[in-house]
């Protein structure tokens, strides 16, 4: 989350002497395209118990790390108020094993984590356009490493999602874009060929900043 702010905070001071010059620009409009590239943020409060097959709790709990990346976002105005938007990205995150004096890493994986949402824009002020909106998103693990003897099954999935963001014009066809998602994901671990398992309430924050160009 750090590097995600510092991120943010260089982002921002680079657009500053663009955005006391930006001109007015006229309102996205039906039709437009925004091809928005932006330094995200991916992470999970999950701290579900870890159960033996038979359910018994083991006194052990999951924790899964955050990661910052890269990602592609596409937005395309089905009207002048209303547009769908896709991102495209991965991130890696690790999964450990906590409880008691037992803090242990048991799983590394990458997550390509799709959202598509129906944004509601209500009229820009000033140029600036500010929106919110609701969708899907899949959570599809790959590239799995197993770590300290451990063997972890994470079942692919679907969930829900949450926005709300914001795009300040710069100059031309440039914009500056903040996002925030909120998503609604669950997945059954499977630990040791079921030997010990926990369905891990993801629901990750999605924290981004970027820049987009209007086509």
């Amino acid at each position: 989350m750090k590097t995600a702010h510092i991120a943010a905070l260089s982002l921002l001071a680079a657009a500053l002497p663009a955005l006391a010059q930006a001109q007015t620009t006229a309102p996205f409009a039906k039709g437009e395209l925004i091809v928005t590239g932006r330094v995200t943020s991916v992470s999970s409060s999950a701290n579900d118990p870890i159960t033996t097959a038979a359910g018994a709790a083991s006194g052990l709990h999951v924790d899964v790390g955050s990661d910052v990346m890269p990602t592609l976002g596409f937005t395309y105005f089905l009207t002048d108020h209303l547009a769908i938007e896709g991102i495209l990205g991965a991130t890696q995150h690790q999964i450990r094993a906590q409880g008691g004096t037992t803090d242990i890493a048991v799983h590394k994986t990458w997550v390509l984590p799709p959202v598509v949402t129906l944004q509601y824009r209500p009229a820009p002020v000033g140029g600036i356009s500010p929106y919110v909106g609701a969708g899907v998103n899949a959570m599809l693990f790959f590239s799995g490493k197993d770590q300290n003897g451990f063997k972890v099954d994470l079942k692919d999935n679907l969930g829900l999602a949450l926005q709300a963001g914001v795009d300040v014009p710069l100059q031309g066809a440039w914009t500056l874009n903040a996002d925030v998602k909120k998503v609604f994901f669950k997945t059954d671990a499977v630990i040791n060929g079921g030997a010990l398992k926990s369905n891990v309430q993801l629901d990750p924050w999605v924290i981004s900043v970027g820049f987009g160009r209007r086509f």
